[in-house]
Parts: structure tokens; C-alpha cells; sequence
């Protein structure tokens, strides 16, 4: 068998409630600004409880050229012009991106909703297909953010989708860094998104996983790991990561960000929607175990935590019986839940953390739910030295991932 061969990240993009590049992430993450608003555009729904959400702001879909543009929902384009940005800072050539080592997994979990929803509702208006949108499967089918990526770059690699609801994006940059650990690859780009939709609210919400009591505080909204939680708050956005194999890297003189140093994805296989401790457990050990690191390796972990009342439960407990009193905080305050975006996103903010030496709050812990395990919670801003962190991310369908990142 030949050796296993080093990932590292060369190129970020993000598009996300709290800012659509790098920088402003950081210090949105560093000065608490919440990206979660009131959503008057639902007012005309009915039935609708929660009218909270976590809402991308300034992108300029004009700066992908319109013959792709044309087959892209709002999911893809937050995900094209994320791609864009961590090519750019990866310096990769086009000749090198088109190289049939170069391929690309990416996922959403809801995939084009806005086309899907206004051609399923003409269809059902006009009882057939009188208007024709020759373009919408295209815009609105489950892998339209990986086809559409790959065509507008030209990436004649591998081609993996991910759609496993909140680990798509997670489970897509380990697709990537076992392609590229295995041989199979030497560059993946990988990544995730999810373009905002009240029917996603309003799926969430028939659920009663949705945060119903603080439409008039959005900004206290999304309240991972504490007592006064209320469920999720719906978000789009999401982002992407170039991987590369370290030689490859060091080659072409790329400026190396940090190191994948482990990932690993299992299964509950219990129940469709609740969590399973266990499972969340066996998937921490597991990327340890692939990372070759012990428990105390680790300096921090970016949860999943979506203030959820079971999920946050489960998954600090399963967390302190790996780590015992970790430096623990969930993103989901400042932004609310990505869905398929969630796992790159959280991922971006791991990778901020090793370069910038701190520990981001999760925003609007303020008193932690004593059933949660007693985690070293993170509830300001923090300066710390870190050389290795993890992002844990769990999905629907009992689907568990976490990924482990370290200073090169």
C-alpha cells in the first residue's frame, strides 16, 4: 500500500450572515454581530411561528459570467462565488485546476428551493406545463451546486455531491481530503451552501425545531447550549476550501494555510431525526484515531450546537466523555443554521481560530442548560494559542462527521 500523503488548505472563500470574505468573518466573529434579522417578506405566510432567520447580504451574482449564471439557483451562486475567492487565494492556474487531478465535492441539503417552489408552484396553478423553464431541473436538481461549479471551472476530476442534510458541506471537504489522502487526487476543491427559503422555515418549523419566541429579538434568536434555547434559527450561505496534497503545494511555492489532519463520518443508525450520543461519541474517536492524536491534543471544538433541546444535549456530553472540560462554542449564535453550509462555515472558523490565536464566543450563552455537560463553554471572546481544533457536525438520518485541522 502506498504511504497516506498530507492535506493541507490553500484557498477560504465564504459568503455567510456575517460577512462574505475571511476578513470580515474574523471580525464579525471577534465584535459578537449577529447576521440573524426579522424576515418581513414572510409576513404574507401563514402559519408561519418563526420569522427569524440568518440572511446573506451583498452579493453581486453579476460577477459570474451569465452563461453559468442561467443555471443557478441563489444556493449556487453563494457557493460559485465562494469558489472563486478560494481559487483566487490558492493561486492556482487554470491549466492547474483543469487538470484531471483536480476534482470537487460539494453539497447543500435542500439544493435550488427559490426555482424549485416557483415551478412546482406554476405547475400546480396551471394543472400542467403550459410555461415552460427549460433551465429549472438544472437550477433546482439535488448535485446543482457541484454541476454547475464544475462546469463554469472546468474541473474534469472527480465530481462528488454530498446531500446529507446538515453534514453535506463537512461530509464534502472529507470526501475531498480522503480523495486527495488515498492518492485519488491532488487537489479538491470543497465546500457547501444553502440559499435561504421560507419553506425550509416553515419545514423546520411544522418540526417545532424552529425558534419561535424571539421574533421581536432576533438577534437572541439562535441561543446554542443555553437554558432559555428555543430551537434553530434557519440561515443561508456557506463557503469553500481548496485541499491540496502538501507536496504539491510546497511545489508550486502555495502559501499553506493549515493541515486536515483527520476526518471521519459514521452513522447512528437509529432514529431519523434524534441524536444519538453514541454516535456522536464514536465519530469524535474515529478522527482522532485517523489524525493519530489523543483527546488532549486537541485545544478547542467548534460544535454543531444548534439549540436544539436534545441535539446541544447529546453532543456536549458525548464531547466531555471524549475531551473532559474542552474549550467548546458553536458559531450558530452569530449566524444561525447553514444547513449544508453549516459544516464549510464552521470549518472557515476553525481555520480562524489556529491563524489568529482566539476562541469565539458562542453569542447569547448566557446561562448554560445544566442538563449539557459541564464543557469549559466559550462565552466571550478569548485570546488562545491553539495548534489543533475540531469541527463536529450531525445531520438528520443519524449522519455524524468531524474534522480535525492543525497548524503546519
Amino acid at each position: 500500500a502506498s504511504p497516506l500523503r498530507r492535506v493541507v488548505v490553500t484557498g477560504i472563500g465564504v459568503k455567510s450572515p456575517i460577512g462574505n470574505s475571511t476578513a470580515e468573518v474574523l471580525e464579525g466573529l471577534k465584535t459578537d454581530r449577529c447576521g440573524i434579522r426579522y424576515m418581513n417578506e414572510w409576513e404574507n405566510v401563514t402559519g408561519l411561528k418563526s420569522m427569524v432567520s440568518g440572511v446573506v447580504e451583498g452579493i453581486d451574482d453579476k460577477q459570474i459570467p451569465r452563461k453559468y449564471r442561467r443555471t443557478m439557483d441563489k444556493v449556487t451562486v453563494f457557493a460559485a462565488t465562494a469558489v472563486q475567492d478560494a481559487l483566487a487565494q490558492s493561486g492556482l492556474t487554470e491549466s492547474e485546476i483543469q487538470a484531471p487531478t483536480t476534482g470537487i465535492s460539494f453539497g447543500s441539503a435542500m439544493g435550488g428551493l427559490e426555482t424549485l417552489y416557483d415551478f412546482s408552484s406554476k405547475v400546480f396553478h396551471n394543472n400542467g406545463f403550459l410555461q415552460k423553464d427549460p433551465l429549472a431541473f438544472l437550477r433546482f436538481m439535488s448535485h446543482t451546486v457541484s454541476a454547475n461549479i464544475a462546469v463554469m471551472f472546468g474541473i474534469r476530476g472527480r465530481n462528488i455531491p454530498t446531500c446529507t442534510a446538515c453534514t453535506s458541506s463537512s461530509q464534502a471537504i472529507g470526501v475531498g481530503f480522503e480523495s486527495i489522502r488515498y492518492g485519488l487526487s491532488d487537489v479538491m476543491i470543497c465546500g457547501g451552501s444553502e440559499g435561504g427559503h421560507y419553506l425550509e422555515a416553515g419545514v423546520f418549523d411544522s418540526m417545532t425545531a424552529t425558534a419561535t419566541r424571539y421574533n421581536d429579538t432576533p438577534r437572541k434568536a439562535s441561543r446554542p447550549f443555553d437554558r432559555d434555547r428555543n430551537g434553530l434559527v434557519v440561515a443561508e450561505g456557506g463557503g469553500a476550501l481548496v485541499l491540496e496534497e502538501y507536496e504539491h503545494a510546497k511545489k508550486r511555492g502555495a502559501a499553506i494555510l493549515a493541515e486536515v489532519a483527520g476526518y471521519a463520518t459514521n452513522c447512528d443508525g437509529l432514529h431519523i431525526t434524534l441524536p444519538a450520543q453514541e454516535g456522536m461519541e464514536t465519530v469524535i474517536r474515529q478522527a482522532l484515531a485517523t489524525a493519530s492524536l489523543n483527546p488532549e491534543a486537541v485545544d478547542y471544538v467548534n460544535a454543531h450546537a444548534t439549540a436544539t433541546t436534545a441535539g446541544d444535549i447529546a453532543e456536549s456530553i458525548a464531547t466531555h466523555n471524549v475531551f473532559g472540560k474542552i474549550p467548546v462554542s458553536s458559531t450558530k449564535g452569530h449566524t444561525g443554521h447553514m444547513f449544508g453550509g453549516c459544516g464549510v462555515f464552521e470549518s472557515v472558523g476553525s481555520l480562524l481560530t489556529l491563524e489568529h490565536g482566539f476562541l469565539p464566543p458562542t453569542l447569547n450563552l448566557e446561562n448554560p442548560d445544566p442538563k449539557c455537560a459541564p464543557l469549559d463553554f466559550v462565552q466571550t471572546l478569548r485570546e488562545a494559542s491553539l495548534t489543533t481544533v475540531m469541527s463536529n457536525n450531525f445531520a438528520f438520518g443519524g449522519v455524524n462527521t468531524s474534522l480535525i485541522f492543525r497548524k503546519v
